[in-house]
């Protein structure tokens, strides 16, 4: 049901649809949970800085804010050498905006996250406020969250899996990508999804670390 709701969504929105053999995330039984908010709100603070840090934040003041946020262990090793100034490409991480609009729909901060449309310009008030020296204990203590179910955001979870597949279909083929947001902006608010939305069950492995999150279509 929820598979054949996607295909319904895609058509829809004009897109063509994936190959008929193109497989459910999880099996039938499988239990589904979101990750601890504590562990998302962190995700966030860190994409936050990155962001930052790609325009322009000194490399020692974002070090200070995620230390005294307690955060540096949550670093990948990618992510500190980037924040840290020792390598990384910044235009891969700008790309982590779309990121953090499915988290900020997973915390409930945003009131959708329709793949039809881009992030909302107002999107970044809802996020910790690095330019006005806003503490992580300031920004947790400001925006409560309100989680979506988890059931809601697995559905979510495989419209975006179908249109990730679509567009590399697309791609494979020489194709122009079919829908109106750009496929790598799929692929971050699936990555965050597929992070954040976790499946149990016999077939399933411990939840990934961020960059071990598998997004192979």
């Amino acid at each position: 049901m929820i598979r054949q709701a996607s295909l319904e969504e895609l058509e829809r929105m004009g897109i063509p649809l994936p190959s008929e053999n193109f497989p459910l995330i999880w099996e039938a039984g499988d239990e589904v949970e979101l990750r601890p908010i504590e562990e998302i709100e962190a995700r966030v603070a860190i994409l936050v800085v990155i962001m930052e840090r790609v325009f322009g934040m000194p490399g020692d003041l974002a070090v200070k804010w995620l230390l005294d946020a307690d955060l540096i262990d949550h670093l990948t090793p990618t992510e500190w050498r980037f924040i840290a100034g020792a390598g990384g490409n910044p235009d891969e991480f700008s790309r982590h905006m779309d990121a953090l609009f499915a988290f900020a729909w997973l915390l409930g901060f945003a009131d959708h996250l329709d793949p039809g449309m881009q992030a909302p310009e107002g999107l970044p008030r809802h996020f910790p406020q690095l330019r006005e020296n806003e503490s992580y204990a300031a920004w947790r203590s400001k925006h409560l969250p309100m989680p979506r179910p988890p059931e809601e955001a697995a559905v979510l979870l495989d419209l975006y899996y179908c249109l990730d597949r679509v567009n590399y279909e697309a791609l494979r083929e020489g194709l122009p990508p079919p829908g109106p947001v750009k496929p790598h902006q799929i692929v971050q608010r699936r990555w965050a999804l597929e992070w954040a939305v976790l499946f149990s069950g016999p077939f399933h492995e411990p939840a990934p670390r961020w960059e071990d999150v598998d997004l192979s279509v």
